[in-house]
Order: C-alpha cells, then sequence, then structure tokens
C-alpha cells in the first residue's frame, strides 16, 4: 500500500480553523510541521506541530519545504491554493505522490456572496504580482471583474487607472478579510475612492463603466499602438492575423517587430497563446514592450537582435510571421531550421522582396496574395483615391 503524501496543503481562510473542513483539522493536528505566512500562522491555536514561517520571497521558501521531505508537513495557502494561490507552484516541486490538496473557499466565491454576481459570469483576476494593465483587454462597460491585489495599498492604484483609462465612473467595491472578524466592505466610484486605509488581504470588485473597450476583432485602429512608422497597418494587420490563423497554446515569432502589433494582436486572440518579437532596433524594442504592457500583453517575449542570429536558442514556434529584414539568408534559415509544419506569413512592400516570395511559393507551394488599398484625399477643391504600396503577402505551411 503506498504510504500517504507527506505534504498536505491546506486552504485556511481569514476565520481560522473554524471554517475548516475535518480533513483540514486532521491534518494540522497530526503534522510535525506547519508551515505558512506569519498571518496564516497567527490564526492558529497552539499545536503541537513546529511553526516555520514561509519566507519572502516566496520562492525562498522551495528549498526550506523540500529539507523537510520525510517530516508530515502542513502548508498553509489563502483559500483555494489553486486559483491564483499558492498550490500549482508546490505542484511543481514535488512528485503527484508525494501531496494532497485540502482546498478552501476562495476569496472569489466569497466576493460573489456577499454581492450576489454569479461567478461564470464574472472575470476573475490575481494581481499580487502582476501589473494593473493585465485588465486592459477586459475594461469594457458592463463587464464585472474580481481582482486580488497584493495588500491595502493597492486599492488606490486601480483606482486610478481606472480613471486613466476612462474608467472613472465605475463602481468598486473593497472587500478586506472576507469571512474572518475583520471583514469590511467600502463601496465608491473609481473616481471619488474615499482616502482611507485598506487591510490586507483584500480583493476589489469591478462594475465598469465609461470607456473606451479594446475592440474584439483582429485589425484594431493604428493608435492603440505607438508607433515610429513602422508598423503594419490596420487592414494588412487583419488580413495578416487571419493568414496566422492563431490556435490555443500556439507560439509565434513576429521577425521585425516594429510596434509589436501583430505579436500583441496574437496574444490578444486568445490567453493560452504566446508570443516572441525579434526587432534589430532597441529603440524599437523598448516600444514593443511598452505596447504590450499598456494592452496587457506583458507576456510577449522581446529579443533585441537581427535574424535569423537573433532565433537560435528560441523556443519553436507553431506560426511565423515576417514583416521587415526578409532576404535569402533569413529565409533558407527558416527553410531549414523550423520544424515540418511551421506556418509562415512573410509581407513584402518592395519589388526585390516580392521577387523572393514569389520564387519560395514556385518551390515550396502555399499562397500569394496581393493587397491593394487606396485612401480618399484631396485634389484641389474635390477629392480622388490615393493609392498605398501594394503589398504581397505569402503564406505557407512548411
Amino acid at each position: 500500500m503506498a504510504e500517504d503524501p507527506w505534504v498536505t496543503i491546506i486552504g485556511l481562510g481569514e476565520d481560522g480553523p473554524a471554517g475548516l473542513c475535518s480533513a483540514s483539522r486532521s491534518a494540522l493536528e497530526a503534522a510535525e510541521v506547519v508551515m505558512g505566512p506569519p498571518r496564516h500562522l497567527s490564526l492558529l491555536p497552539e499545536l503541537v506541530a513546529e511553526r516555520v514561517e514561509w519566507p519572502v520571497p516566496f520562492a525562498d521558501g522551495i528549498e526550506r519545504l523540500l529539507a523537510l521531505r520525510g517530516r508530515t508537513v502542513v502548508v498553509l495557502a489563502s483559500g483555494d491554493p489553486f486559483w491564483f494561490g499558492a498550490g500549482a507552484v508546490l505542484a511543481r516541486h514535488l512528485a503527484p505522490e508525494e501531496w494532497r490538496a485540502l482546498p478552501g473557499i476562495s476569496t472569489f466565491a466569497l466576493a460573489a456572496s456577499r454581492l450576489g454576481w454569479p461567478l461564470e459570469d464574472t472575470g476573475c483576476f490575481g494581481l499580487h504580482a502582476a501589473p494593473l494593465t493585465r485588465l486592459r483587454p477586459h475594461l469594457a462597460t458592463g463587464a464585472r471583474l474580481i481582482v486580488l491585489l497584493r495588500d491595502g495599498e493597492a486599492v488606490t492604484p486601480l483606482a486610478d487607472y481606472l480613471c486613466e483609462t476612462g474608467f472613472g465612473e465605475s463602481r468598486l467595491t473593497v472587500l478586506e478579510a472576507l469571512g474572518g472578524p475583520r471583514e469590511r466592505i467600502t463601496r465608491a466610484r473609481a473616481d471619488a475612492l474615499p482616502e482611507a486605509e485598506f487591510a490586507h488581504p483584500v480583493c476589489a470588485a469591478l462594475e465598469l463603466a465609461g470607456g473606451p473597450a479594446l475592440p474584439l476583432a483582429s485589425g484594431r485602429a493604428d493608435d492603440w499602438f505607438e508607433s515610429d512608422g513602422q508598423i503594419t497597418k490596420r487592414p494588412v494587420r487583419a488580413l495578416t492575423l487571419s493568414a496566422l490563423t492563431p490556435r490555443p497554446h500556439e507560439h509565434l515569432w513576429d521577425i521585425g517587430g516594429g510596434s509589436g502589433s501583430i505579436g500583441i494582436e496574437w496574444l490578444l486572440a486568445h490567453p493560452t497563446l504566446a508570443a516572441t518579437a525579434i526587432e534589430p532596433r532597441a529603440d524599437r524594442a523598448d516600444r514593443i514592450r511598452a505596447n504590450a504592457c499598456r494592452l496587457g500583453m506583458d507576456r510577449l517575449h522581446v529579443v533585441t537582435g537581427a535574424a535569423p542570429d537573433a532565433l537560435a536558442g528560441l523556443a519553436p514556434p507553431d506560426a511565423v510571421f515576417v514583416g521587415g529584414g526578409l532576404d535569402t539568408r533569413l529565409l533558407v534559415w527558416l527553410e531549414t531550421h523550423l520544424p515540418h509544419g511551421t506556418r509562415i506569413v512573410a509581407n513584402a512592400v518592395t519589388l526585390e522582396t516580392e521577387a523572393l516570395l514569389t520564387s519560395a511559393q514556385a518551390r515550396l507551394g502555399g499562397d500569394l496574395l496581393r493587397i491593394e488599398l487606396s485612401e480618399p484625399a484631396a485634389i484641389g477643391p474635390r477629392r480622388g483615391w490615393r493609392a498605398s504600396y501594394p503589398i504581397v503577402q505569402w503564406s505557407v505551411v512548411l
């Protein structure tokens, strides 16, 4: 018969042991060591077990926990340890047979029960160590969000961020120490948050109003992205994303990132997507990072360097977009190094690059598309169509 796990992860609420199930209480009573943050340990009664405070930063506690292997250990976490909690991090460092989890009630569930909100229709976010800009794609009039914050001091910056993005009239409910004797609920508009000290643990519930919301369709307006003019313009960007066909859990290489618009819009398509932008100019690479962060896509990985040399060692892609810098050397590198089944989309403006794509299509197959766009422009007192440079797009599956 297999031995019992030596680690039990218990989700503890602000009501302490009174809110625990019988299995969690039994695990606490049987533990030789109880390890957790000081606030969690302070909620416990006297125990026979040795108490060990989890250090800050959190990662420093992993080695200390693993050194206790062979003893019966309880690790305390907040609420549901596997919903923006420590559970998944701990599980990555332990074999499946080494641990078990006894979750408590999540802060999201407690907040929803106070507000009468259906969780299935509510966005839930853990921003303990993440920037507030992660919320940007989800800010839209009528949306409801519950946001876990690192501490009480983070409430005011959240309200300020809502005001900065045009959502100052949103209703903000601050919920402190939910489920415990210190529970307190404060309601205000984001642009009229009272001057007060808020206690940890804290979350905020948002009923959003204002705008503008970030559009859902590919081909967002160019002014969502800061650029020096090096940007795949909105109509071409929409056609390019369509040709790239992002699918869940895929990785994109955006070669010649420019403003980062292609990589950012790729990431906006689904939360499981990954992207790496490769940009030879340092100033543009910095601008890509700034654009990605401002639009909540700070998971975009930016590499400063020129392809193909900068591609060595990167995680392999499922799709590649070449928006600039395509030459024979880069094309040969892609042909010889990319895994079978990788999708490539390349856009050409110059005759030389167009000839390169035409030759590649004749050799490797795929589709060629010529994109010609015109916009109205003044011709004296009247108007006429002013054509942009035509773009040739090649898309292929290797």
